[in-house]
Order: structure tokens, then C-alpha cells, then sequence
């Protein structure tokens, strides 16, 4: 058995057992995929895979371990290489880092910043994504860190942990009527034209919860994934908008009026998360210490060992 053969039956896994495109992702041919994993079969006297005819039908019962072993191997050999990759070069290499729209605008270009005046020879390779798709590309090992404020914590085959709590903010232009009182209720907003975000990012899960608490219906005339989108639309007149507190600290031009709805959507938690047992270079430690004080390299250190589960805010 070889590591070409556990790469082509893990691929096979991950490609919902279709051959034709775990072959296009390992740049290879079908026949060979299925020739290697079959070598594989013989070798091991079991099969992976339930057939019907020459297509894969389902992961057997003895299947579901060898692929727990593969994940296990492989993983270790990503460390291996990253260890190599670690003392052969200490201070230089590429960090991928998955995240969202809002975190990687508004959030992480001064950490980043920071990271390369520490760390001059790193490159930094930024994936933008939706919630979910960040916490696969951790998993698949396309990013050695990931950050968002949705789902990452619903993968057990992630280590996450609370980097900063944030809340949503009401933006209008100043001649709204709104715009005039300092303190907005659910009522008062439930009727208005709203401008906020997709339903999978950035906390949206927690406005249409509240609303529903409350039996309201908001009147919701756009979804973006995009802060700077809400924001252009709601400068155009089109309602009020829904953004994220980080959105409008550095706002430059300075023409629409900002109030915390902490009180009504309540408290966002953005989570950094790595994969479980993955080796981490002393860059990635440091750029975790750089995204929230609350963190260091001993609290990760401990997390990725399992002596960590949470902490609190």
C-alpha cells in the first residue's frame, strides 16, 4: 500500500464517490483511480466501497475505518511536511487563511499587516468564502486557519475558539426620522425597507430570530454579502440598513447616522478555528495572538490537544 493509493480512496470519499471527478482534482486518470483503490482492496482483503456494476454506491462498513485511518495518516503527513517546511525555513512559507467578506475587510488587514512586518518572507494567501465554505477549506486542508462568526463551531473535526464579540448597528442617512432618536426599538424598524445581509453571513440568523421572537415581519427589500454594498444602497435611499459595528468605524465619508442594536439582535461571537491535530508553524501562532489579545500560543497550543474546548469572553 502507498500514499497514493489512501490520496485517491480519500478524494473518491470527498467527491461523493464519483470517480470522474476525483481524478480531475488529483490531475489523473479515472481508470487509474479506480485500478489504485481496488489494488488497495485486494491488499487490505476488504472492500472500501460498494459497487454496482463499475460505479460506487456507498462506504462499507469496513470502509468507514480504513478512511478513518487514511484521514489519520494523511494528516500526519501534511505535519511532517509542515515540520520540515517549519525548521527548514522558520521564518517564511505562505499562510492561507479562509474567511468571510466582513472579517477579511474589515477585521484582519491589520493583523495581516502586522503579521508581515514580524514575519517579512511570509506570503499570505486570503480565501473569501461563505461561513460554511471557510469551515471546508480548513477541513481539506485548503487553509490552515479560518475565521467567521457562523457554523465553525458545528464541525467536530475543528478546534475553535471565541476571538471577539461584536454586535449589529442601524445605519441611516441623517434625514431619516429615525435618525433623530437615540434609542430604536424592534417596532419601530419592523415596518421600514431593510437592507442587510445573505441569510448565512455575518449574524443574519440572529435579526430574524429576534423578529420572529416578536411575531414581526421585517420588510427586507436587499440581501449582500457585502457591507459596503448595504451601505451604498442604503445611501441611496433604498431603507435602512443592518451592518455589522465593524463596518462603520473606519467609514470615510461619514454621512450616515449609526445605532447600536446590541440590545435588540444581541451579542455576535467571531470564532478562529484551525483542524483538529493539524501541526501549526510559530507564524500561525503568532498571527493568532495578533487577531485578539485573547489569545496566545499556550491557550491554542493547549486547544489543539484537546485540554481546550471554550473559554469565555
Amino acid at each position: 500500500m502507498n500514499l497514493h493509493q489512501f490520496r485517491f480512496v480519500q478524494e473518491a470519499s470527498r467527491r461523493n464517490l464519483n470517480l470522474t471527478e476525483a481524478a480531475k482534482a488529483l490531475h489523473t486518470s479515472q481508470p487509474g483511480v479506480s485500478k489504485a483503490i481496488i489494488e488497495l482492496e485486494d491488499e487490505l482483503g476488504v472492500d472500501i466501497f460498494a459497487r454496482h456494476g463499475k460505479r460506487l454506491k456507498r462506504v462499507t462498513e469496513p470502509g468507514q475505518h480504513v478512511l478513518k485511518s487514511i484521514e489519520l495518516i494523511m494528516r500526519e503527513v501534511t505535519n511532517l511536511k509542515r515540520i520540515g517546511e517549519q525548521y527548514s525555513a522558520q521564518d517564511s512559507g505562505t499562510l492561507s487563511i479562509a474567511t468571510t467578506h466582513t472579517q477579511a475587510r474589515y477585521v484582519l488587514p491589520l493583523p495581516v499587516a502586522k503579521l508581515r512586518e514580524s514575519y517579512p518572507k511570509v506570503n499570505i494567501s486570503l480565501h473569501q468564502a461563505t461561513p460554511h465554505e471557510v469551515a471546508r477549506m480548513v477541513i481539506d486542508e485548503v487553509a490552515e486557519i479560518g475565521m467567521a462568526t457562523e457554523s465553525l463551531a458545528d464541525y467536530p473535526d475543528l478546534v475553535t475558539l471565541p476571538c471577539y464579540e461584536w454586535q449589529h448597528v442601524l445605519v441611516m442617512p441623517t434625514s431619516h426620522p429615525l435618525a433623530q432618536r437615540e434609542r430604536i426599538g424592534l417596532e419601530d424598524i419592523a415596518h421600514e425597507p431593510l437592507v442587510t445581509y445573505h441569510p448565512s453571513f455575518t449574524g443574519r440568523g440572529k435579526i430574524d430570530a429576534a423578529f420572529a421572537t416578536r411575531k414581526l415581519q421585517p420588510r427586507i427589500v436587499l440581501e449582500a454579502i457585502d457591507s459596503d454594498v448595504i451601505k451604498t444602497y442604503v445611501r441611496l435611499g433604498m431603507g435602512v440598513g443592518i451592518v455589522a459595528e465593524m463596518a462603520m468605524r473606519d467609514d470615510p465619508v461619514g454621512d450616515l447616522v449609526v445605532r447600536p442594536m446590541g440590545h435588540l439582535f444581541g451579542q455576535n461571537v467571531a470564532r478562529v478555528a484551525f483542524k483538529r491535530g493539524a501541526y501549526l508553524r510559530n507564524f500561525i501562532y503568532k498571527f493568532a495572538e495578533l487577531l485578539s489579545d485573547r489569545l496566545n500560543r499556550d491557550l491554542v497550543m493547549r486547544a489543539m490537544i484537546g485540554h481546550v474546548n471554550d473559554y469565555e469572553l
